[in-house]
Parts: C-alpha cells; structure tokens; sequence
C-alpha cells in the first residue's frame, strides 16, 4: 500500500472542499483532495450549475413562446429535449474541467476514491481507480456534502418517484409532476418543468411555500406561480407516495383531509441530509447529530485537527456558504484567527422566475428580535429599466432599524434578484445604513435604481412612487 504525508487533506471536492484546498495550498501547505466521483461536487456536476444552465434554457423558450409581443413573428417553436438536457451537462463538464485545472495549477494532489478516517490523522483511500492510499494528514477538513433527503416510508426510484439529481436528465417531459417540497429545489424545478408544459402541483408541507423567506415576498412568488396555472397546496402533508401502473399517486392530508395526486412524477425536494456515513467518524470519535456533524465558529469538529464544512454540517446548504466555511477552517488552522461567518448576511437565491434573493432578516424576524423596525418598498412596475425591458412583475423590499437605519434584511423579488441581492450583501458587511443607500447615485435606467428607490421610500422620501 502506497502512503503519503500531507499538511492538509481535505474529503470532497465541491466548492467548499476545492476552495479550502487551493486556500491551503496558497498559504504554502501540502494538500491532497480525496474524490471518489467528479471533481466540483453536487455543485458543479448535479446542483447549481446544470440547473442555472436549464432555467436559462427556459427563459428562453419562454422569449420564443412570446415573441409576437416584441415585434417577431417566429413560427412556433419544436423543443429538442435530448439537446437541451446536453446543454446542462456541457456546462457541468466545462467546469469539472476547469476545477481539475484549478487542482494541477495549484499543485493539490488529487486522490480517486473513497475516504475513511483511521485516526484523527490517518486516512484510507480506496477506490477502483488505483491502489490504497494511506494519509498521513496534519489537518483533516470534511467536505463530504450531501444528498437529497426522503420522507419515511417514500423513497425514490429514479423512475416514477425521483429526486433533484433524475429531474435534471428525464428523457422526456412528463406532462404531468407533482413536487413535494417547496423550498429552492421545488421551486426552481416547478418553474422549469412549467414553462415545458408540464402541469405541476406543489405540495408544502409548511403554511407557505419557500419557508423561513419573508410572508409578503413568499406571498408574490405565490402569486406568480398560479399565474402560470401552477397549483400549490400548503399545509399539506403527504403520507405516502406509490406507483401505480403508469401514474404516481401521491395522498396528501390537509384540513383533516385526504386527497390524491395522480401524475406522471413525483419529485421530492425536501432538503439534503449530511454524508456522515461510512467515513469513519465513529472510529475517530466525531460526534454527529440528526445527520450533521456540528462544528463551533471556526468549522473545528469535536476532535482536534478535523474540520467540517458544506452541506455535512447543516443548513443553509449554500455552495457559497460552503466556500466560505472553507477558507475559514484553513485560515483558522494556519493560525489566523479569522472573525466567524454571520450567517445573517449570506445571500439566499432562488432562480425561478420571477427570481427572489434574500440576505439578513425577514420583517417578522426582525420584529421578534425586539427591532423597531421600518420597511422601504418599491415595486419594479414603477423602475424604467424593468418596463423597458418587460420584466416588471416583484419588488424590493428594505428591512431597517428606525433610529439608527441598520439594514436589518433585505428581500428582493423580480428580475435579476439573484444578482441584485449583492449590493445589499455588501452594505449589510460594510455596516452601511439605508440612509447610505438612499443617498448613492445610481445609475440610470437600471434595476439597482429600485433598490436606491426602496431606500428612500424607507426614509418617507420616494419620488418614484
């Protein structure tokens, strides 16, 4: 058996692991990523890239279906389902590729296979690709990730009854699916399968859908989703799911009710749980709770010298959270002392359409806190940029402290969201207040004026609306 000795060596390369490597490397230590599928995760191979790359997709076929409102007269459009689902892939590809380069530029030994702790600082790797590796490691960082999550009783198929991963490669388009679950995943896939003219039901088992968002913006992309014929049950709960010939009956208990869902799919969306299995945290004794390993401020596990990261240490199973929490663990264990991450201020987004970002509290939250809180509103239907270009469904919404202006949330509904949402992250970091905001010259026609305008609106001084 072959045996290496490295500083760092870190399990999992999606955007946390590959990060904290390239970090670890940058800082002049010996690293080594241990990967036993592709190279970027979930992320870049079955999550946030292959799914942006479809929702774009989407916007466009939606563009041709409405052409005639923008002065073209474009015969109605044949969708190449297989081209579009090569779409996806290609894009997922081209970045694996480049997170391979990333590796070989920045001197990262790549390991093919499966991690399994030893010790608190020994690893076996295996896999079909190559002979043992024992890991001789100075610091360990567990960037194993996650997978979807099941209902008890229900688990998927791949076929009839599927998850996030299936949903991305059908081999054709269901004409009809129910969705369980109306978090980011549900919803970005309703919206996509949608616009393909599937008829889709969402099922919540919350009273609204995307919970823990702010109720009014919850309420608009509601709202929207109807008016694509979009049905959404809320306060339901499904208590089972079967196949049945060529249909998946899904019964849902709502109001002291049971009803059935009968569809070509069902795709459950409920969240991801921790991969925490079979790696060896038990031998090692690394404590985990309810399918995640908890970690303090600095990602550090219960045992000294192993960290955690992404989506195995919990919510908000964000890649970008995840990049985050892998420069701290390595900045923290190359002895730093970096400032813990405030998970208030790291932007959510949600790439349906119309899109929604968030980033701090939500005005209920707010109010719970004890803030006195005043809220800035200003509707797209009123920004130029948005007439102009069509786009003029949402709004922007400012949370902030009434004395002293702290932006205590920011919630954005509408185009671009997910980009816009980045000014706000930004003066939240920066401690800039909404009078700050209100005061900065934007430019003109553009989206980010609504955000200037929703600041001003807070401070009682809108002349937009």
């Amino acid at each position: 058996m072959r045996r290496e000795s490295f500083d760092v060596t870190v399990l999992g390369s999606g955007p946390g692991g590959y990060i904290a490597a390239i970090r670890a490397s940058q800082l002049g230590r010996r690293v080594a990523i241990v990967e036993s599928r592709h190279l970027g995760g979930v992320c870049l191979n079955w999550g946030c890239i292959p799914t942006k790359a479809l929702l774009k997709i989407a916007e466009q076929y939606e563009f041709l279906q409405e052409s005639s409102a923008w002065g073209f007269e474009i015969p109605r459009s044949e969708v190449n389902w297989d081209r579009v689902v090569q779409k996806s892939r290609a894009a997922a590809d081209r970045l694996s590729k480049g997170v391979e380069f990333l590796m070989r530029k920045n001197k990262i030994e790549v390991l093919r296979g499966r991690g399994r702790f030893l010790s608190a600082n020994r690893i076996l790797v295996e896999g079909p690709e190559q002979d043992g590796v024992e890991v001789q490691t100075t610091h360990s960082i567990i960037a194993t990730g996650g997978r979807p999550s099941t209902l008890p009783g229900i688990e998927p198929d791949g076929r009839s009854i599927i998850t996030s991963k299936e949903a991305m490669v059908l081999p054709r388009i269901p004409k009809t699916m129910t969705v369980i679950g109306a978090g980011a995943i549900g919803l970005e896939f309703a919206y996509f399968y949608s616009v393909f003219g599937s008829e889709v039901t969402i099922v919540e088992y919350l009273p609204r859908i995307l919970p823990g968002g702010d109720p009014e913006i919850c309420e608009a992309l509601a709202r929207a989703l109807r008016k694509r014929k979009i049905k959404i049950h809320t306060s339901s709960k499904v208590v089972g799911v079967q196949r049945q010939g060529e249909k998946v009956v899904t019964r849902v208990e709502s109001g002291g009710a049971t009803s059935e869902l009968e569809s070509e799919l069902a795709l459950v969306a409920i969240g991801v749980r921790g991969n925490v299995e079979d790696i060896g945290l038990e031998e090692i004794g690394v404590r985990t709770e309810k399918g995640f390993i908890p970690v303090d401020g600095h990602c550090q596990t219960n045992v000294l010298g192993v960290y955690a990261i992404g989506d195995v240490i919990g919510p908000p199973a964000l890649a970008h959270a995840a990049s985050a929490e892998g420069i701290l663990a390595v900045q923290h264990l190359a002895g730093k002392d970096p400032e813990p991450i405030d998970y208030h201020n790291i932007p959510a987004c949600i790439y349906c359409h119309p899109q929604v970002a968030s980033v701090g509290l939500s005005e209920p939250e707010a109010i719970e806190a004890g803030y006195d809180v005043q809220v800035g509103r200003f509707p797209f239907s009123a920004n130029g940029k948005a007439v102009a270009v069509g786009e003029t469904t949402g709004l922007v919404k400012i949370i902030g402290e009434r004395d002293s202006g702290e932006i205590l949330g920011a919630h954005i509904i509408g185009p671009e969201a997910t980009e816009l949402i980045g000014e706000l992250a930004l003066a939240r970091s920066a401690e800039l207040t909404v009078h700050d905001i209100h005061h900065a010259i934007h430019s003109h026609p553009t989206l980010s004026e609504s955000i200037m305008e929703a600041a001003a609106d807070w401070a009682g001084e809108a002349t937009g609306i």
